[in-house]
């Protein structure tokens, strides 16, 4: 097919269930707009053994139910497909209107979710930041360049953003530990407040090794050793360190009251 030499990705196994995707997207979607690549894949940073497929479909309008029903469906064709990575599929179908400014009171969105499973999510404050790389790094597939379709973000916005993401999911995790007993939650929150930490000090978005080598030099040795282990974390690894992820989200915290007071 035409649509397989422009995937921008030396992986075999992505491209074939991004094929699968986007074909099936543009047979569904009568208002189809756009398929983009973005995250670790548009940004050159990714990890086959931890990193997901980000994707973003942009349609037109809000899609009624019975589409919403057809992309389900479509979801769990994937899933039986037996393709390496159909579960490793993360994304909205989004309206040009939803995507072009971030609005929580337009926020409900049919997605793919990381893992193999779909449903309509809501999407929060992060999404501002997630809208920031899709519109910097963003890959069209298919459709117009995405820089177009989303108006752009400043600094400020990503800081009161990530200042919003640390404040409302993270910080409640001091108290219920529960998501942070798995070794892939624990790499995964450490990577994320060094990409909090960055962009609170810069006022931009990082990927996250390029965040997490910034806050091993900005945060000192106390600390670089537990980011340095969450960066070659893999699946299927061990990692046991919640008392020192739990101080680094505390420490991301006291930064960020600094850096608003």
């Amino acid at each position: 097919m035409a649509e397989r030499a422009t995937y921008p990705t030396p992986y075999p196994g992505v491209n074939e269930a991004l094929d699968v995707l986007l074909t099936g997207a543009r047979t569904i979607l009568g208002q189809f707009v756009g398929f983009y690549l973005h995250g670790s894949l548009a940004g050159g940073c990714f990890a086959p053994g931890r990193s997901d497929v980000d994707f973003c479909v942009v349609t037109a309008e809000a899609l009624p139910e019975d589409t919403i029903q057809a992309l389900e469906r479509l979801h769990g064709r994937l899933m039986r497909s037996g393709l390496a990575w159909a579960d490793r599929l993360e994304g909205p179908f989004i309206s040009q209107r939803a995507l072009r400014r971030y609005d929580p009171d337009n926020a409900q969105h049919p997605s793919f979710r990381t893992g193999g499973t779909f449903g309509v999510d809501g999407y929060g404050i992060d999404w501002v930041i997630q809208s920031y790389t899709l519109r910097e790094q963003g890959i069209a597939l298919a459709g117009p360049p995405i820089e177009t379709l989303i108006d752009p973000i400043l600094p400020d916005d990503l800081r009161r953003a990530s200042a919003g993401v640390l404040h409302e999911w993270w910080a409640p995790m001091l108290d219920d530990t529960t998501r942070l007993q798995s070794a892939e939650y624990q790499a995964y929150a450490v990577l994320t407040m060094c990409r909090i930490g960055y962009t609170l000090h810069v006022g931009r978005v990082a990927p996250k090794p390029v965040a997490a080598r910034w806050a091993q030099e900005a945060y000192g040795a106390r600390q670089a050793d537990l980011i340095r282990e969450a960066l070659g974390w893999e699946h299927g690894q061990e990692m046991a360190r919640l008392d020192e992820v739990l101080d680094l989200i505390r420490d991301t915290l006291r930064r960020c009251s600094e850096s608003t007071a």
